[in-house]
């Protein structure tokens, strides 16, 4: 196929996304806070993980199944939540839902999707995961879990890492406002992507219709804020003790780079730990995830789900040698929207495993349990 030859990769899919989004859609896809720093060390730091091919094994059958939280998947990585997803391509949130149920990987919906949990979840065939922004206010939080428990979703995760809005000085200058406004400066833009725009048309004005039901005055907002920054809190223990009762599902957190913190989140009861610094775009003073990820195993048990510079199966393999259970990569599904529409989810997961083969296949690596082996030099 064409698009195998055009876009065998990430590195060429993002170009091509970049000509076909408007700009200002662009920067807040891919921007990240003050210099964004953290987001280049992300990428830095895994690169600089180094493996050691193996030789005189005979013929190596990679298997990329992985298990996690009592769910076999074909592949161990999923997609991530993004925030007003269907703003950054037309009904991303249902293209990726049916990607993932088809290929047989979790797909996480946003609190701030453009989405319901009602209209996604019967969509996961049961695999789909929802991100939970902790809301304020006690009646709202019990009535937003009981609506994503209703809608199927079996697993929620918490995002704890953003205790205040970032400044993404990048997307501030693309000309984001809050309410959205069409400038003659965005409407130049977006004049400019015809397919995008053709798509938005067909589809409405992006909204946050899960947010918005629960409130409707988004006006004096500073320019990087949403409407649900009028509801959010940032959560104590005892805010996740009270989600922890009142969930039945699995319960993942997002948001944990410091190894000291496990401890409490295994007291409270948490099923797994998201290990993630929200890819740079929150604090540009973060550790690279991958540089405290094997402290994090080192202080639990717990699964661990990993994120941050990934770009493709040989950066999956590091993460999993290092002590991951599971990845998730949130940018790159956009990108790959952006560059062939609905074909581009389904050709990344296409390419994304045939990575992890070959690099499997290199290392001498039949499954994914045993990916430390390969380490160079071997860690203690």
């Amino acid at each position: 196929m064409a698009q195998d030859i055009r876009y065998p990769s990430l590195k060429y899919i993002k170009p091509a996304a970049r000509r076909r989004i408007p700009h200002f859609v662009w920067e807040y896809l891919d921007s990240a806070t003050g210099g964004e720093a953290t987001k280049d060390r992300n990428v830095r730091s895994l690169q600089a993980v180094t493996m050691m091919p193996a030789i005189l094994l005979g013929e190596i059958k990679p298997s990329t199944h992985q298990t996690f939280l009592g769910h076999s998947f074909d592949v161990p990585f999923g997609i991530a939540p993004v925030g007003l997803s269907g703003a950054i391509w037309p009904d991303a949130e249902r293209i990726l839902a049916c990607e993932a149920a088809k290929s047989n990987i979790p797909y996480t919906l946003s609190t701030v999707a453009c989405q319901t949990p009602e209209t996604i979840g019967p969509i996961c065939d049961g695999k789909g995961w929802f991100q939970l922004y902790p809301p304020r206010d006690p009646e709202v939080r019990r009535d937003m879990i009981n609506r994503i428990a209703a809608a199927g979703f079996k697993t929620l995760v918490v995002t704890v890492d953003i205790p205040a809005p970032s400044r993404r000085e990048r997307q501030t200058r693309g000309g984001i406002t809050q309410p959205p406004a069409l400038t003659p400066r965005i409407l130049a833009q977006i004049a400019l992507r015809p397919r995008w725009a053709l798509g938005m048309a067909q589809f409405g004005r992006p909204e946050m219709p899960f947010v918005a039901s629960y409130g409707n005055n988004v006006r004096g907002l500073p320019t990087t804020e949403h409407l649900g920054y009028l509801l959010r809190i940032s959560p104590d223990a005892e805010y996740l003790k009270w989600v922890r009762d009142h969930w039945k599902g699995s319960l993942i957190i997002k948001g944990v780079l410091n190894p000291a913190d496990c401890p409490r989140l295994e007291q409270i009861g948490a099923d797994a730990i998201w290990v993630s610094n929200h890819a740079g775009r929150q604090f540009d003073g973060a550790p690279a995830t991958v540089d405290v990820l094997p402290q994090i195993r080192a202080a639990t048990k717990l699964p661990l789900v990993f994120d941050g510079g990934i770009e493709g199966g040989l950066d999956m393999i590091r993460a999993l040698a290092l002590g991951a259970d599971f990845i998730m990569m949130g940018r790159s599904w956009h990108y790959a929207l952006g560059a062939l529409g609905r074909k581009g989810p389904a050709h990344l997961t296409k390419i994304l495993q045939q990575d992890l083969i070959a690099n499997m296949s290199q290392l001498g690596l039949h499954n994914l349990q045993n990916c430390a082996q390969a380490l160079w030099p071997q860690k203690n």
